[in-house]
């Protein structure tokens, strides 16, 4: 059920759970401060400054607390106030400071209205449901810490988060999902599965791949380059920082400022950016050469490394860090080639969708806010022109699509393929852009059929996107279960006794001259042991090997899917992994 801000009835639902939940902390903590309540994609939270900290275990008396005052049926209501009103009233509950601090920023002419229910009222703009007696199927998930609007300098306060339903089958299946995904938590399995480590010597959204890890990688990398030399791209490679006046021609410093690294200086005062982006780097790439209309359209790829500064409390395993790899690309083209690279671009993204098994996805057509002056460049005839072009590119692939305002980057709109994680949230793996403006701020031409000077235009995309993401969601999305082609590790090979052990080395050496990813597993174990290991770790094939197998020169083949497939010559096996691997 989609969470329609701020008119639908679950958001009201669920806004008023908050408020609910704020009202039970009170009753049980009366000296607790309240900051923020809002309702979120899939539930709600309230923030609090407690005098001494929660734990996870305080969570069923509040809990217990709401299904209390639940119960109650108190009629919710708003009121409006005057400025004055207002504080005077927040200072007579002693919810200051942070409610004082929320009112000024409320616009002077602003309304200013509370929600009450029973002796509880909360400063809010609201919508709400009309009685407590609606709220019945909610349950609290957990605490964590947040700082006070989301900045580091100010008070980390206590965050509770919930979730509420319309009905107890709603809710069910809502938990049902939260128990699937704690499973499939790409954190998680990235531990058990030796794929990548995160440690605070190194520094916090700085994942480091270990060799499982970094060879599934690897594998995603070598299929993506492969995939874009067939489709006609050529790729370069460019240094990781650039001079800063780089980013303030290309408009990512003033956009963008808050989320780079601060710039380095050196000793004669020049500065230098960590790039947060790779597009500069390509732009001066065209520029370096005289380009003819012949040339287009130009497609340029790097997988580049970026580095963006995300606060500590927003960083989540692979999914948010502050350095990722885009498999980024650049192409240069003339007017009359947009909607044919447009449609080559979309067509690349389902290529590569199809080999990852990513059945479910759609497109998102990503257009500006017109009335956000500040988000976007200024440039009414460029936005209309470049929105027209995607939108016709998609209509005439009869693809369907949904239509986003406000969420096109600063400088052109773009076509985002959404994808649902494992809780069914909605995520933006990969994008395709269009831009009219680069070309003008680095003074890009290519010579026209009449000999004249003219402006390419340009197309962003990045069919995987970043790469620490997109392993972070595909990890989830497999539940660790890699296909085989991507697998770290696809077979394991276990000689049942030391004398078997000379047999499984020829066996692997015939898997590694046959391209294939081989374990030798030798150790000193019980034989139904390492089965058990190897399953969890979502090894995709054992190969066993006893007596009767190095004299029948065969491997008894077991699938971590299947189960036992008997025994086969290693040729058959090959053959056997050969044929999976291109499915």
């Amino acid at each position: 059920m989609k969470l329609d801000y701020p008119d639908s009835p679950l958001y009201r639902l669920r806004h008023s759970c908050a408020h609910l939940m704020a009202q039970a902390v009170l009753e049980l903590h009366p000296e607790a401060k309240l900051g923020i309540g809002p309702p979120i994609e899939d539930g709600f939270y309230y923030d609090f400054d407690l005098p001494a900290p929660l734990r996870e275990e305080d969570l069923t008396a509040i809990e217990a607390k709401m299904r209390e005052i639940a119960a109650r049926g108190l009629d919710i209501t708003r009121f409006e106030t005057t400025r004055e009103e207002a504080k005077a009233l927040i200072e007579r509950v002693g919810q200051v400071p942070y409610k004082l601090e929320l009112l000024d920023v409320i616009p002077e002419g602003d309304p200013i209205s509370f929600y009450q229910q029973g002796d509880f009222a909360d400063l809010c703009r609201g919508p709400h449901i009309e009685n407590t007696r609606e709220l019945q199927h909610f349950k609290l998930l957990n605490l964590a810490g947040a700082y006070w609007r989301g900045d580091e300098r100010n008070k980390m306060l206590t965050r509770l988060y919930g979730t509420a339903w319309h009905s107890a089958e709603e809710l069910e299946a809502y938990l049902h999902r939260l128990e699937e995904a704690k499973k499939r938590d790409h954190r998680r399995l990235g531990k058990e599965l030796g794929l990548f480590v995160i440690m605070p010597e190194v520094g916090s959204g700085l994942p480091m791949w270990l060799p499982k890890g970094a060879t599934a990688r690897r594998l995603l990398e070598e299929y993506i380059v492969a995939e874009e030399i067939k489709a006609g791209y050529q790729h370069v490679h460019t240094p990781d920082i650039a001079r800063l006046n780089l980013y303030r021609t290309s408009g990512h410093y003033p956009y963008y400022k808050e989320s780079m690294y601060p710039p380095l200086v050196f000793e004669d005062g020049e500065e230098f950016m960590l790039r947060p982006m790779n597009c500069p780097h390509h732009f001066m790439i065209y520029k370096s050469d005289a380009r003819s209309y012949r040339d287009l359209p130009l497609r340029l790829a790097e997988l580049g490394t970026v580095y963006r500064y995300e606060k500590s409390g927003e960083l989540s395993g692979l999914i948010r860090v502050r350095c990722f790899t885009i498999n980024d690309a650049h192409v240069f083209l003339r007017p009359d080639q947009i909607k044919a690279e447009i449609q080559h671009n979309v067509e690349l993204v389902q290529t590569v969708y199809k080999r990852l098994n990513l059945e479910e996805f759609w497109l998102r057509l990503s257009l500006r806010d017109p009335a956000n002056k500040e988000k976007y460049f200024d440039d009414d005839e460029m936005w209309n022109s470049a929105e027209a072009s995607l939108q016709a590119a998609l209509d005439e692939m009869g693809l369907p699509y949904e239509r986003a305002e406000g969420e096109a980057a600063f400088y052109g709109p773009k076509i985002d393929v959404q994808v649902a994680d494992c809780l069914g949230r909605e995520q933006t793996v990969s994008t395709v852009q269009l831009d009219f403006l680069m070309a003008q701020r680095f003074d890009l031409e290519y010579t026209g059929e009449d000999g004249k000077p003219h402006r390419p235009v340009i197309i962003h995309r990045a069919p995987i996107g970043s790469f620490e993401r997109m392993m972070g969601f595909l990890i989830e999305h497999y539940a660790g279960v890699f296909p085989l082609w991507l697998a770290p590790v696809q077979a394991a090979l276990l000689p049942i006794a030391d004398r078997h052990a000379p047999y499984a080395q020829g066996i692997y050496e015939q898997l590694r001259e046959a391209g294939f990813r081989p374990e030798i597993d030798a150790r000193q174990e019980r034989l139904n042991y390492k089965i058990r290991q190897h399953e969890t770790q979502k090894v995709p094939y054992m190969l066993i090997m006893g007596d009767k197998d190095v004299e029948g020169g065969t491997v008894s083949v077991r699938s971590r899917e299947q189960g036992d497939l008997g025994a086969m010559s290693v040729e058959a096996f090959i053959d056997h992994l050969k044929q999976e691997s291109t499915q």
